[in-house]
């Protein structure tokens, strides 16, 4: 992207992002990456770029594992790799092989399943491939700590044989001369050491004579001397030699190694740059994070639709006081390109303007911002920015004249993929004059079918903004009875500057604000005075219409509890009458068990009895229980017209009815739970619970 003037970075704080971000990255290919962040254009790449920091955003967010665990900066190990004659040490050594394990890891973390889930952050390694034989070539060499290994090869394995075998030689022979000088009493506190390269031991300076051997030197203190023993010298030359010669093989290994790896140079540069690239991501997903940032839509043409958008920074800086930060939703498309935003000052008239410019360099630059995800982000060609007092003091301009040189560029600049941002247009002249160039500025820019963005109190612009195609008015909110700005843009209107009530709030002298408000053209008082009211009246319906709101959504609330409760009762109901029927299903199945039974009982005793007539009697019993019923039905309400239950106690001599066959009788003598009734002409004992005490009706 283009960018006017050269500062426009600074103006729009774009820097403090970058630097946000540097310190989020921890390789320094990514912190380069971070300073040299780059404005592009081109709708595929910067969809990409955001398309992968969501992705790794919400493997954040789902606690996920991701295979970049080391933080590798190797630009210097790689740049050595590709010049020949070049050796690498040990330490470089596994730190490449950390970089192929990375690589290793990446490879098997991308399986077919998370190639689906995280498409954007696949691509990184479509374009290479994982050679596994540079891990093996290093691995035959290099251990764990950077140490070449003995099985490097044959040579070095047989030199350090013979080293360890000396070593062990030289240090019992030390010993035994460490004890007899021991005894004898030459040695110093610290009994031996170790003087270029070679073992020596320690005595008193005064007995240094005593002992024969070559002299390595002496303490500070010149109070020990440092002599190798005459027995030794011999071990100490072969050790010494051996451990040249050990030093030339390992530089011979080395080299050999470094030449050997130099072939993967290419391919291994290629690894470290796609490393670099997931922590450049990485830092880009956690920035978004403490943003609160989301994933908006980018689209291939001149508009902006933004959708409860926030300034980053001023968002971080409210989170870390617990203050609220007041969104912007803004819509600029091909009928509505250019916004005149008015209103107070100290509103939030350059906030509104600095969000939305760096809400668009931040997104073609590919990092996630704060905004409701369904906002939608065109993509501009060329920034032009004008904040500020531009006066210039070495080419001897004024505030006014740099103002119109920048206008100039804007007018001659200016096309259909241009977005600028002008704060105070036409300030720094007198007024009238000053605001006919603003509208010939502005209808030029409009003409040229530039998006923008400008600010201003002067009156004609915003009466101009109501009637020129393209252009529409704006403003910043003010509480007028609190005389407090509210920082809420209202899009469709012009906004009044509250010049008196400001002044009034402050607690200038009244008289002083009633002879200034004198001075003022009576139409312009006027039609600021009807603004005022416009915007409070405003003001009061969007407050009535945000109440009515809440109360829609409490009935739709209250609506849908009452229709869980009757679909929960009706549900109860269904249950209620399922229930019911399958017990009557239970109760008819137990007796057509029952019946089947007693039908094989009767079979068993067709077989054995004589008198069929009495099995058949039986059967007939069992068949047609319900005939029986219903005859003892028609016997119940016989006994109900004739008698009447009165309950009570049962007596001798009392008239009582029998519960089951409704057969009354009278009490003729009780025996315990039991009575003695008479019915008809025969006497039967009864259970005192199966009777109840009747008298015949009138």
């Amino acid at each position: 992207m283009k960018l006017y003037p050269q500062s426009a970075h600074a103006q729009l704080e774009f820097d403090k992002v970058k630097a946000l971000l540097l310190e989020q990255c921890a390789s320094e290919y990514a912190k380069e990456k971070a300073e040299d962040l780059l404005i592009h254009t081109e709708k595929e790449f910067i969809e990409t770029q955001l398309k992968q920091t969501h992705e790794y955003k919400q493997l954040i967010q789902a606690s996920g594992y991701f295979p970049n665990d080391y933080i590798l900066n190797l630009s210097r190990e790689l740049k050595l790799l590709s010049i020949a004659g070049a050796v690498l040490t040990g330490a470089d050594f596994v730190q490449l092989r950390r970089l192929a394990e990375s690589m290793e890891k990446l490879f098997r973390w991308f399986d077919r399943e998370r190639k689906t889930a995280y498409p954007a952050l696949a691509t990184l390694i479509e374009t290479t491939h994982y050679e596994k034989g540079i891990m093996k070539l290093i691995d035959t060499v290099i251990d764990e700590q950077g140490h070449v290994k003995d099985t490097a090869s044959d040579d070095l394995r047989n030199i350090r044989t013979n080293l360890y075998r000396k070593r062990g030689e030289l240090r019992r022979i030390f010993e035994r001369i460490i004890s007899k000088l021991n005894k004898q009493g030459y040695l110093a506190e610290i009994e031996e050491s170790f003087m270029n390269g070679r073992r020596v031991v320690a005595v008193f300076a005064e007995q240094k004579r005593m002992v024969k051997g070559i002299l390595h030197g002496e303490s500070d203190t010149r109070r020990t001397a440092f002599i190798e023993p005459e027995e030794t010298i011999g071990l100490n030359n072969e050790i010494y030699s051996l451990e040249n010669d050990e030093r030339k093989e390992i530089y011979r290994i080395l080299k050999d190694l470094t030449k050997d790896l130099s072939r993967h140079e290419p391919l291994l540069s290629g690894w470290h740059a796609i490393v670099g690239e997931y922590d450049f991501i990485r830092g880009k997903a956690k920035l978004a994070m403490d943003m609160r940032a989301e994933y908006p839509v980018a689209v291939d043409q001149s508009q902006i639709y933004l959708v409860e958008a926030y300034h980053p920074l001023l968002f971080l800086y409210n989170k870390k006081l617990n203050k609220p930060t007041i969104p912007v939703s803004l819509e600029l498309d091909e009928k509505n390109r250019i916004l005149v935003i008015s209103g107070p000052n100290a509103g939030g008239k350059t906030v509104t303007l600095k969000t939305i410019g760096l809400l668009q360099m931040m997104v073609q630059s590919g990092l996630l911002v704060p905004v409701h995800p369904s906002s939608q982000f065109g993509i501009f060609k060329q920034l032009m920015i004008h904040i500020g007092d531009t006066q210039s003091l070495e080419f001897e301009l004024s505030t006014y004249s740099s103002h119109l040189l920048n206008m100039k560029y804007f007018m001659e600049s200016a096309n259909g993929r241009t977005l600028f941002f002008i704060d105070e247009l036409g300030s720094g002249s007198d007024p009238n004059l000053g605001g006919a160039f603003a509208e010939v500025i502005l209808e030029e820019l409009a003409r040229k079918h530039a998006y923008g963005i400008v600010t201003t109190h002067y009156l004609n612009l915003k009466i101009m903004a109501n009637k020129t195609p393209g252009i529409i008015n704006g403003a910043m909110a003010f509480d007028e009875k609190n005389l407090l700005p509210m920082y809420k843009l209202t899009v469709g209107k012009p906004g009044s500057s509250y010049t008196f009530s400001i002044a009034e709030r402050i607690g200038m002298d009244k008289n002083l604000v009633k002879k200034a408000r004198e001075l003022v053209d009576e139409e312009h008082f006027q039609l600021d005075k009807l603004l005022n009211r416009t915007e409070q009246d405003l003001q009061d319906v969007q407050q009535k219409e945000k109440e009515l709101q809440a109360l829609l959504k409490e009935n739709e609330k209250l609506k849908r509890e009452m229709l869980q409760v009757m679909d929960k009762e009706k549900h109860q109901q269904q249950i209620e009458l399922l229930q019911q029927q399958n017990k009557i299903k239970e109760d008819r199945l137990a007796y057509l068990k029952d019946t089947e039974r007693k039908l094989k009982q009767m079979v068993i005793e067709w077989r054995k009895e004589e008198d069929k007539t009495k099995v058949i009697k039986n059967i007939q019993a069992i068949l047609f229980k319900k005939n029986e019923q219903r005859s003892v039905n028609k016997l119940q309400k016989k006994i109900e017209s004739k008698f009447e239950q009165v309950g009570g106690v049962i007596k001798e001599g009392a008239k009582v009815m029998m519960r089951q066959n409704h057969q009354v009788g009278e009490v003729m003598e009780l025996r315990g739970k039991r009575a003695v009734v008479k019915i008809g002409l025969v006497p039967m004992q009864v259970e005192l619970k199966d009777l109840v005490v009747v008298k015949e009706k009138n």
